[in-house]
């Protein structure tokens, strides 16, 4: 398996997390400029990030060109507008506050995150046999900190919103999920949330 990262921090990160594993390796790429042979692959997979690529066709033109005649290229993208219910209560909490968050959220910059969508972008890239389908999980959280503290990394849009924020601003936002946030009497918080897959075969 070759994994791709732009990133060198993040490359460095999952190399230490593998050093003693040889059947994966990690490379510096994009998703419109994959380090890999022409037909290299059997299978090619877009993990959580289609939606933060620009030019989405020539994404998937990669993805193809990098797999055999009849290989399988795949995308699976959170479901923002839907059933992510750790980013929805984040982005309601944050637009009742200040409604030019609204502006930031990924439900509505990225449109691209919904099952017609995804089918019809990899159908236009000359891919056959496309179907999407959607893959529903559970996201516990120990505590309101457990949710709390990914989004005060500074890395993607909600947190990157989150960082934006003064130190007042922060903590009304704060505050309003520790009162939203559905919370068991032992502080977990027990949320669903939803990708949508798609492949197609080259």
């Amino acid at each position: 398996m070759v994994g791709v990262e732009p990133s060198e921090g993040f490359l460095a990160l999952a190399r230490r997390a593998i050093a003693d594993d040889d059947r994966a390796s990690f490379v510096q790429g994009t998703g419109e400029s994959i380090p890999v042979a022409d037909g290299s692959l059997d299978v090619a997979v877009s993990g959580l990030v289609l939606n933060f690529i620009p030019d989405k066709p020539a994404a998937i033109a990669e993805l193809k060109r990098a797999v055999r005649d009849g290989g399988t290229v795949a995308a699976y993208v959170w479901d923002y507008s839907g059933h992510v219910q750790f980013m929805r209560y984040f982005w309601d909490a944050a637009t009742a506050l200040d409604p030019s968050a609204a502006d930031n959220d990924e439900g509505v910059r990225f449109p691209v995150c919904r099952p017609d969508p995804l089918a019809a972008l990899f159908s236009e890239a000359g891919l056959t046999e496309v179907s999407t389908a959607p893959i529903d999980i559970v996201t516990p959280f120990a505590d309101f900190d457990d949710y709390w503290s990914p989004f005060l990394s500074g890395v993607g849009p909600a947190p990157g919103y989150c960082a934006s924020l003064d130190d007042t601003a922060r903590q009304a936002l704060k505050d309003r999920l520790i009162e939203t946030l559905p919370t068991d009497p032992d502080g977990m918080i027990l949320l669903a949330a939803r990708a949508w897959a798609v492949r197609g075969r080259a």
